[in-house]
C-alpha cells in the first residue's frame, strides 16, 4: 500500500516543513528533530511553507492522485517515502442517516480505516516520523483504539511499543494490542493516571512518550480529516461539525488543515461551526467552556460508556476551546443513556453501527436541533470514530428447534 505514495515522491524535500512552533509562545524549533512538548510545556505545531506547496501542487493536481491520506503529502511531515509504514488509509466515506438523524446529516465513517478507528490517521504518522527520527521504543497511555493503531504501526515499523491502559479499557481493544505486538498492561486508575506513568518513565530515558500530543505529529495525521471534508464538499465545509472530544487532536488537527487551505486559496474564509462532544460523566472541555476559561480542570470520577473520552484532563484543552470559540460553535455534554440511544436508533434505522463515542455525536446533534444551535436541515458531519464491531451489543437469543413444528408466521 506504500506505493502511490513512493513512486511520487522524489525527493527528500517533497515534504514542506520549515519549522515547530508552540502552540502557546510561537516560540520556534528545528524540524528534522526528536522533541516532545515546547519549553512551556505545551504541544508543538507543525509549520510548512505553504507558498512553496501552492506552487508545487493544485487542486487539479490533487484530484489526479489515489484518494488515500497520502495524496496529502505536500501537508505531511514525512520526508522519506521508505518511512512510511502504511496499511491502506483510505478516504473514509460520508454516509447519510436520514431516519435517525436529518436530511442533511452525513457521518464520516472512520471505522473504514486500518485497525477499525480514527486512531490510525495520528498513529500512521505519528510512527512514520519516529522511525524517521531514530525512535526506536514508544510508550503511550490508551483508552483502546489508539493503543491498538500504535502496536499495529510500529510493529511494522520495527520499532519496540509498550501500551498502559485503565483495567476497565474494552476486553477486544487489550486484546488486539497485544495481538499486534506490544507489551500491554492494565492499571488500577484512568488514562492520566497511565500517562503518569509513561511520563516518568520517559523522563528516565526508558523510552519516548507518544502520549496525546506530547509529541508533534499525531496531529498531522488527523489533520487530514479536514482536508478530506473539504475536497469531499467540493471546497467549501458544512455549516457544523460534531466530534467525540477526549483529548481533541483530531478537532484541533481539522482547524489547523481549514487554516491551512485557506492560506493555499483551496477554501475561504467561512467555518463549520465546531462542536466538542463529551459525556456528561467525563466533561472537563465543557465545563472550561461554560466557565469561559482557557484551560480545563481534570474531571474527578470520570465514567462514561464511551470510553475514548474519558480523558479527564487534556493537554491541549486550550486549543481545543480556542477552535470551538472562533467557530461560533459549542462544547456540549451528553448523558449515557442518550448515547446508546442513538447507537440502537442509527443501527436499526439506517443500518449504520456507530460506536458509543459517535452515538454520541448523533445525540449531541439532537440536542443541539432541540435547543436551536443548528437548524435540522442543516448540512452536519458526526465523526463515528471507530468500528461498532468492538464494542458489547445487546444479546441476540431467539432460536429455532429445527426438528419441532415452526410456526413461520410467527417469524
Amino acid at each position: 500500500m506504500d506505493r502511490p505514495f513512493a513512486e511520487n515522491l522524489t525527493s527528500e524535500r517533497a515534504s514542506f516543513v520549515t519549522h515547530l512552533e508552540c502552540s502557546i509562545t510561537g516560540e520556534r524549533y528545528e524540524a528534522d528533530r526528536l522533541h516532545g512538548l515546547s519549553s512551556a510545556r505545551r504541544p508543538l505545531l507543525v509549520r510548512y511553507d505553504l507558498d512553496g506547496v501552492k506552487a508545487a501542487l493544485s487542486r487539479d493536481g490533487l484530484a489526479a492522485r489515489p484518494t488515500d491520506l497520502w495524496r496529502w503529502r505536500e501537508l505531511l511531515p514525512v520526508r522519506k517515502a521508505a518511512n512510511i509504514v502504511s496499511m491502506g488509509e483510505i478516504e473514509t466515506p460520508l454516509v447519510p442517516i436520514p431516519v435517525s438523524g436529518g436530511p442533511n446529516v452525513l457521518v464520516k465513517d472512520e471505522g473504514r480505516l486500518p485497525t477499525g478507528s480514527f486512531k490510525a490517521r495520528g498513529l500512521v504518522m505519528a510512527v512514520a516520523m519516529a522511525k524517521e527520527l531514530g525512535v526506536t521504543r514508544i510508550a503511550m497511555p490508551t483508552n483502546g483504539n489508539a493503543g491498538a493503531a500504535l502496536a499495529a504501526y510500529a510493529s511494522r515499523a520495527g520499532i519496540e511499543t509498550i501500551v498502559l491502559c485503565p483495567d476497565d479499557t474494552p476486553e477486544i481493544n487489550v486484546r488486539e494490542i497485544a495481538a499486534q505486538g506490544a507489551r500491554v498492561w492494565r492499571v488500577n486508575g484512568l488514562i492520566d493516571d497511565c500517562g503518569a506513568i509513561v511520563g516518568k518513565g520517559a523522563a528516565e530515558g526508558r523510552w519516548f512518550d507518544f502520549s496525546t500530543l506530547k509529541e508533534p505529529y499525531r496531529i498531522e495525521g488527523k489533520k487530514t480529516m479536514g482536508l478530506e471534508l473539504a475536497a469531499q464538499f467540493g471546497w467549501r465545509l458544512p455549516k457544523a461539525i460534531f466530534y467525540p472530544t477526549g483529548g481533541g487532536t483530531g478537532l484541533i488537527g481539522m482547524w489547523k488543515a481549514f487554516a491551512e487551505l485557506e492560506t493555499l486559496g483551496w477554501i475561504g474564509s467561512e467555518r463549520p461551526k465546531m462542536f466538542a462532544v463529551q459525556a456528561s460523566g467525563c466533561a472537563p472541555i465543557v465545563k472550561a467552556f461554560d466557565e469561559g476559561v482557557e484551560h480545563a480542570e481534570r474531571w474527578e470520577n470520570a465514567h462514561t460508556v464511551a470510553a475514548g473520552i474519558r480523558v479527564p484532563r487534556a493537554v491541549g484543552d486550550f486549543l481545543i476551546l480556542r477552535a470551538v470559540r472562533e467557530s461560533g460553535g459549542k462544547a456540549l455534554a451528553v448523558d449515557d443513556i442518550d448515547t446508546l440511544r442513538a447507537v440502537d436508533d442509527c443501527a436499526r434505522q439506517d443500518g449504520l453501527l456507530l460506536c458509543p463515542e459517535g452515538g454520541a455525536t448523533l445525540a449531541a446533534w439532537r440536542n443541539a436541533v432541540r435547543d436551536g444551535l443548528v437548524d435540522r436541515d442543516d448540512e452536519v458531519v458526526l465523526f463515528n470514530c471507530a468500528t461498532g464491531l468492538k464494542y458489547p451489543m445487546p444479546e441476540a437469543e431467539s432460536r429455532l428447534d429445527r426438528n419441532g413444528p415452526i410456526d413461520l408466521a410467527a417469524l
